[in-house]
């Protein structure tokens, strides 16, 4: 008998220690791991899609680093030639932002109903680029129709540069002589300028500030009466759903803060 109650005795501990485990394990599984707690308190920032002209690329990679660092909310660039850009939002029409090479952009997407509000930023200057040392020796506009200077310019259909190109070549009365000697049209003017700085080009019409800080590149300033100096705008996208967010950033690009970034890219700033 005695034999029983102490087999008896070793299998109700032996059920109340399983009992206990399984307490235990289904404890474990209940409480979030640390990785969970770490997840669920994670922030979730906010993000913003900006439609760029593709030479503002330095200015606005910076603004949106300070930007995303002063007020939590990410920005994400979508850089192409002014035109794509406005193709794109025709498309999509969806994002939050739209930042030109040329007003005449901003007012193209006034005039489609995109645009809700927008500010005046920055010059955009217009200048002749050549490689550094100028071997074609290229002075003024007139050089570019010299027997073989090469040129290249912005493609007028994609790039703001290339339609502010056309208009001042047009204005001096030598298009057509210039484009005798254009040996490529890009479609943004990163393209343009890589063909000078690795010397596949003599000379190109390019905005100033695109070659600031640049040592392949020397710039030579066209004639008031002809140049055709552009304004930089931003506009808010009607169909953004962020409206408070991207009103902040619109009011960021435009402040002082703002425009100072796009002074140490050589940009001139308007008061």
């Amino acid at each position: 008998m005695n034999r029983i109650k102490v087999l008896l005795s070793l299998i109700i501990i032996f059920v109340l220690v399983l009992a206990i485990g399984g307490c235990s394990d289904q404890g474990d599984k209940e409480t979030p791991s640390e990785q969970d707690n770490e997840n669920n308190s994670s922030e979730v920032v906010e993000t913003l899609t900006v439609y760029s002209g593709a030479g503002l690329r330095k200015p606005m990679d910076e603004i949106g680093q300070v930007f995303e660092e002063k007020y939590g909310i990410r920005i994400e660039y979508s850089y192409a030639g002014s035109a794509q850009n406005l193709s794109q939002i025709e498309l999509l029409q969806e994002g939050d932002l739209y930042i030109p090479g040329a007003s005449y952009y901003i007012e193209q997407a006034m005039e489609k109903g995109f645009i809700s509000e927008s500010k005046e930023v920055v010059y955009h200057i217009p200048v002749i680029g050549v490689p550094k040392g100028n071997p074609a020796s290229i002075q003024g506009l007139d050089d570019l129709t010299n027997e073989g200077v090469r040129v290249v310019l912005g493609d007028e259909r994609s790039a703001a540069i290339g339609k502010v190109a056309q208009k001042i070549l047009k204005q001096k009365g030598i298009l057509e002589e210039v484009e005798e000697n254009v040996v490529s049209k890009d479609a943004t003017v990163n393209e343009v300028m890589v063909h000078v700085t690795m010397e596949q080009a003599d000379a190109c019409i390019i905005w100033e500030d695109n070659v600031a800080n640049v040592d392949e590149v020397e710039i030579i300033q066209i004639d008031e009466e002809f140049n055709d100096i552009k304004i930089i705008p931003i506009g808010m996208l009607t169909f953004t759903e962020k409206e408070e967010e991207a009103k902040m950033y619109l009011d960021f690009v435009s402040s002082k803060e703002g425009k100072e970034i796009f002074a140490k890219y050589g940009f001139r700033t308007i008061e």
